[in-house]
């Protein structure tokens, strides 16, 4: 493990000397549990961060470490392992999460809303799922015989939505700004939000306000924060 390298990166990441001390130990821990299988942190797979998690942690513990771990992976560009340790992230917290229901997005088309619950995708959850990758969306969009640009919309807004507070209306907000990519929202400052959409709902007349400074500022936090589950 680079220890050196990858605190000096996580100081440069504005991150806390008690965030930095936990992912050092996490990744420690891990790469103890890769040396014990006999591999390495260089050559570690999906499947041992799958087995670290299943068969080491203890399930209260999978969240924040697969957390910890995915700001190394991702110092290292280990693209493979940051995206199995955001999948395996998700699916420990997914199931204390309640799902939006597509239809309460703002601007939806309870057709298409309706198209898609007959095929078991009716919230959020289950668009990112059915519509994680490019082939999946065009096969759903040939399933439920909705336009492509219908399922991409869907799964940006079910994107946004795993923002906490970002909902029916501010995700449309987002969505309709500019915003409809969370990778977008991780490189734009909340000055930079917050102009932008106070400048769309008063040209748009948009149906809702613009957030509040604390709202920007922590709607970024958290976009930087979740792993990537959808390939665009």
């Amino acid at each position: 493990m680079d220890e050196e390298g990858f605190v000096s990166y996580m100081k440069k990441q504005r991150k806390t000397e008690r965030t930095i001390s936990t992912c050092v130990d996490n990744v420690k821990d891990f790469e103890d549990f890769l040396k014990q299988h006999g591999t390495s942190l260089e050559k570690a797979s999906k499947h041992d961060l799958e087995s670290f998690a299943a068969d080491h942690l203890e399930k209260k513990r999978v969240s924040k470490v697969m957390w910890g771990l995915s700001h190394y992976f991702r110092y290292v560009g280990a693209d493979h392992l940051l995206s199995a340790a955001g999948r395996t992230r998700e699916t420990r917290v997914k199931a204390s999460r309640t799902s939006f229901k597509l239809r309460g997005f703002r601007g939806v088309d309870p057709k298409h809303a309706s198209r898609l619950s007959a095929l078991g995708v009716d919230n959020t959850k289950k668009m990112l799922e059915a519509g994680k990758t490019p082939l999946m969306r065009d096969e759903l969009s040939e399933r439920s015989g909705l336009d492509i640009s219908v399922i991409e919309e869907l799964v940006r807004l079910s994107d946004l939505a795993r923002i906490q507070g970002v909902k029916g209306i501010r995700a449309r907000l987002y969505y309709d700004a500019g915003f409809d990519l969370l990778e977008k929202l991780r490189n734009v400052t909340p000055e930079t939000l917050l102009a932008v959409t106070r400048e769309f709902v008063k040209r748009t007349g948009f149906d809702g306000i613009a957030p509040l400074p604390k709202e920007a500022q922590s709607a970024i936090a958290t976009a930087k924060k979740l792993p990537d589950l959808v390939e665009w």
